[in-house]
């Protein structure tokens, strides 16, 4: 496992930065895990869609994307709806969960463990990368879901649990505070 809370800029795209993201640390670490690693899942929990992971592997059946993220009434980036799911041999490796704003940890937490389960269970990866923006969590200033400090851990500790070698990222988070106090517990749930 390695941890990595300064990544996770998961909007850049090949020929352009985008959303505070200048290079997609996230695609190049996918692409050195592919080395070794036949498949590799990634989990994205930030409240913004992770568009520029998705598109890097959109048709590839190599690496699946599932991004849960907030989604509708032109909320940055404005992807990420149910019917984007893949191309060609990607068909099907892009997993989207759209939602609407405020969802709370309970509610979260019975769409996130099944959908990674049934995830792991059906694409067996090698390896996993786990964004962990915290600008999902409740108040944050670009942000508009509900999710504790614990809630958005429980995310961390279930992904660690399935016992797959992992890397963890950083991402979005813009009220300082609640930021360090949420990957300084997610550090030690790791």
């Amino acid at each position: 496992m390695a941890i990595n809370w300064a990544g996770g800029l998961h909007h850049a795209k090949r020929a352009e930065a985008s959303g505070f993201c200048y290079v997609n640390d996230i695609v190049l670490a996918v692409l050195e895990l592919l080395t070794w690693a036949p498949r590799v899942l990634y989990i994205d929990i930030d409240v913004h869609h992770g568009d520029g992971v998705q598109d890097a592997f959109y048709a590839t059946d190599r690496v699946m994307t599932l991004s849960i993220h907030r989604h509708g009434d032109a909320f940055f980036p404005g992807t990420g709806a149910i019917d984007d799911i893949g191309c060609g041999p990607g068909r099907l490796y892009a997993v989207n969960v759209p939602l609407r704003a405020g969802i709370d940890d309970a509610a979260y937490a019975y769409l996130f463990e099944p959908i990674v389960a049934a995830a792991v269970d059906a694409f067996d990866p090698a390896a996993i990368v786990l964004q962990a923006g915290a600008d999902s969590l409740g108040g944050d200033r670009l942000g508009c879901f509900n999710l504790s400090i614990h809630g958005h851990g429980e995310c961390v500790r279930f992904v660690h649990a399935l016992g797959r070698p992992l890397l963890v990222l950083g991402g979005g988070g813009y009220t300082l505070r609640n930021v360090a106090r949420c990957w300084a517990y997610e550090t030690s749930l790791l």
